[in-house]
């Protein structure tokens, strides 16, 4: 395979999955830019808004608190059940003419200021403000900077466009309409996270040694193919098909123009019927990573099913455990499609997922370290400039809005391994990119070949702290996502630095750098050596 059509495979595999760790709840509008003062210094917070319509438990939103006013109790418990009124006028920039003590007043934005509305709702004796966006977004209530009214003592709450129609009904089609205001906090850690780390690192640990796995035993056969026959058969011929293809540096760089210009079509066109296209494109690429691990795996139990074959028109020599296994492939797809919004659903997507990456690590080799650090250096450039610069172009993180499906008007792109937040009262999941797992494992397995390869003891070899640097690169994304309150994060941001410069250290320190930089493989007497290596050595000879 040339490079040009390396570098499509690694683009359309990773520009449509790799994209920063995420998790729902995030509110992504920017509109903090003023800065904190006495009486405006609240942080922004997410509040649930549940409501009762004539004593019985009706709908739930969600709204962001201002950075003004009291701030909202965080435990359900502690929170009162009030009545809910529409204001009169509904803008409430005077006092409103209807009597409000004690109750939530419900007001629409735009006319004055937020703090205006939130001032006469307190001195018509409102007890919180519910302030309705004119868009479906939400909006960060700020205070301007000439303000100084702002010894406000009741919370103020900004809710979505769709919200404020939907209580807007409630209040017109019955008798009383009341609501509870509260604002959980999300754990610190919570299991989704755990398990998400260790689907990602495992997922790599089973591909470096299937990959290592394979390489040596295609290392024993050529070995053996010299040693018996070296002078009947033809180098080329006794290398034959591997099926296995290796990155070079032209297409490690094209890697990052081409995935972004994808990327960039994604962003553009994401509608509910680009969506359905990924969807099928990611079944296709899952039952076939499916097929690949399921055969592996079955062909040690079924060996002469396995090495049976039957020509079948347009695929060619098939085998029949290949055969056997299709179906089920496809048909754990075509479910998973079908039920992809159940909320079981994300157990089909991992599968597929994983599989996926397992089987593009197997056939996809960086051949050394050189071409390992080209295409880190340029991922981690891209995840930068596409979570964090490109909202000065496109004023939002263009990977955060790809990633989520904001426009397609579904929960996100299916090329991702998700986790729901079991114990985050918010929910949501906790996802991470193909890419960031599919890209540094590309180097780790690599890692792994190379060990194997030279005789190196665990301890004394690359891949041990390889995958530890990796582990403890997601690991601190993790840390730095909770830190931030749920906003995406670049993964790559911390794992490129761990991954690469452990082994760019080690390698330097062990005096292996020079054979990891060029040759990727340990020097070995004939006929122990890689055929083209020996090939290399003859003709020099």
């Amino acid at each position: 395979m040339d490079s040009r059509r390396l570098s499509r495979v690694l683009a359309v595999i990773s520009l449509v999955c790799h994209v920063c760790t995420v998790r729902a709840g995030d509110i992504v509008h920017g509109d903090d830019t003023a800065p904190k003062k006495p009486g405006c210094a609240n942080d922004f917070v997410l509040v649930k808004i549940q409501t009762w319509v004539d004593g019985i438990e009706n709908a739930e939103f969600v709204g962001v608190g201002a950075r003004f006013g009291t701030t909202i109790v965080s435990k359900e418990k502690n929170a009162n059940q009030t009545l809910l009124k529409l204001s009169d006028p509904l803008d409430c920039c005077t006092t409103p003419k209807n009597k409000v003590a004690g109750d939530v007043l419900m007001v629409e934005r735009g006319n004055c200021k937020f703090t205006t509305k939130t001032n006469a709702a307190e001195a018509a004796g409102a007890s919180a403000v519910l302030i309705i966006n004119n868009q479906k977004e939400l909006y960060k209530m700020v205070c301007e900077k000439d303000e100084t009214d702002l010894d406000i003592k009741i919370p103020a709450v900004m809710l979505p466009q769709d919200a404020g129609v939907s209580l807007e009904k409630m209040l017109k089609n019955s008798s009383s309409v009341s609501v509870q205001l509260y604002s959980p906090r999300r754990p610190i850690v919570d299991i989704a996270e755990v398990f998400l780390w260790l689907m990602a690192v495992g997922t790599i640990l089973c591909a470096s040694y299937w990959s290592a796995w394979s390489a040596r035993e295609a290392a024993i056969e050529q070995d053996k193919l010299l040693k018996d026959a070296a002078d009947e058969i033809p180098i080329a011929e006794a290398m034959g098909n591997t099926g296995v293809v290796d990155i070079n540096t032209t297409s490690a760089v094209l890697f990052v123009v081409i995935a972004s210009c994808f990327l960039v079509v994604l962003y553009k066109l994401m509608s509910y019927w680009f969506l359905e296209l990924l969807v099928v494109l990611f079944c296709i690429g899952g039952v076939e990573g499916l097929q690949t691990c399921l055969v592996a795996l079955l062909s040690r139990w079924f060996k002469r099913t396995a090495e049976s074959y039957v020509k079948v028109p347009f695929f060619g020599a098939v085998s029949f455990l290949t055969l056997a296994v299709s179906p089920l492939c496809i048909a754990f797809a075509v479910v998973w499609a079908v039920k992809r919004n159940a909320s079981f659903a994300w157990i089909g997507q991992d599968i597929l997922g994983i599989a996926l990456i397992i089987t593009v690590l197997q056939i996809v080799h960086v051949p050394n370290l050189k071409v390992g650090t080209v295409l880190l250096s340029c991922a981690f450039l891209y995840d930068i400039f596409w979570v964090f610069i490109s909202t000065k172009f496109f004023s939002e993180s263009v990977m955060i809005v790809v990633a989520r499906g904001d426009k397609s008007g579904e929960d996100g792109i299916p090329m991702l391994l998700k986790i729901p937040r079991i114990f985050d009262p918010w929910g949501g999941y906790s996802i991470i990119g193909f890419g960031d797992i599919l890209l540094p494992g590309l180097l780790i397995a690599f890692s792994l070949r190379y060990d194997w390869l030279a005789n190196k003891s665990i301890r004394a070899g690359y891949f041990l702290w390889a995958m530890i640097a990796y582990g403890l690169g997601l690991l601190i994304t993790y840390v730095a996502l909770n830190l931030m309150d749920g906003h995406g994060q670049p993964a790559l941001l911390y794992i490129v630095p761990f991954t690469l410069g452990t082994f760019l250290t080690l390698g330097r320190k062990r005096g292996d750098l020079k054979v990891l930089w060029t040759r990727g493989e340990p020097e070995r007497p004939c006929p122990h050596v890689h055929l083209r290596h020996c090939d290399e050595s003859h003709e020099e000879k």
